[in-house]
């Protein structure tokens, strides 16, 4: 096996561990009867700011009529809010309401225990050496080339709106 062989085969050991990883704290964190486009439609408008029904079915790669029907769920639950376009008079747009941003918090929050739960589990120096790559990782997300949204932040878990 060539190196460039190896290094493919780690990066996709390392993509395929995360994945499970975040998949596996998201379906034991509480999300209180929200399914996953739900809640991608809920991270984006805290990440990106009031968006359009077709933004929000492009950013969540999913129909217009579904990006809709979530849409329509979500305010019914209290978490997101239809408003006027300023910049279109006939168009609207859904922002994320307080509810929605507590509920985003909540969730987080306890993904985060979660996630410290396992750290525990640990023995040390694994913990230690997970805990340094922290940076490293941050990085590779604000990297220039790396999707926009990723670079603003998480300005919702600061409590920014």
């Amino acid at each position: 096996m060539t190196v460039e062989q190896q290094t493919d085969e780690t990066a996709l050991d390392f993509l395929l561990a995360l994945h499970r990883l975040v998949r596996s704290l998201r379906r034991s964190a509480a999300a209180p009867g929200l399914h996953p486009t739900q809640l991608l439609v809920l991270v984006h408008l805290a990440e990106v700011g009031p968006s359009r029904i077709g933004e929000l079915a492009a950013r969540v790669s999913c129909s217009q009529p579904t990006a809709t029907t979530v849409t329509n769920g979500l305010e019914a639950a209290g978490l997101v809010r239809r408003v006027p376009d300023t910049s279109d008079g006939r168009a609207i747009r859904v922002r994320l309401t307080d509810a929605g941003r507590a509920t985003l918090l909540a969730i987080a929050k306890d993904q985060a225990g979660q996630l410290r739960q396992r750290l525990d589990e640990l023995a040390e120096s694994d913990r230690e050496l997970v805990l340094a790559a922290v940076p490293v990782l941050r990085r590779m997300t604000t990297d220039p080339r790396c999707d926009q949204e990723a670079q603003r932040g998480r300005s919702w878990q600061r409590g920014q709106k």
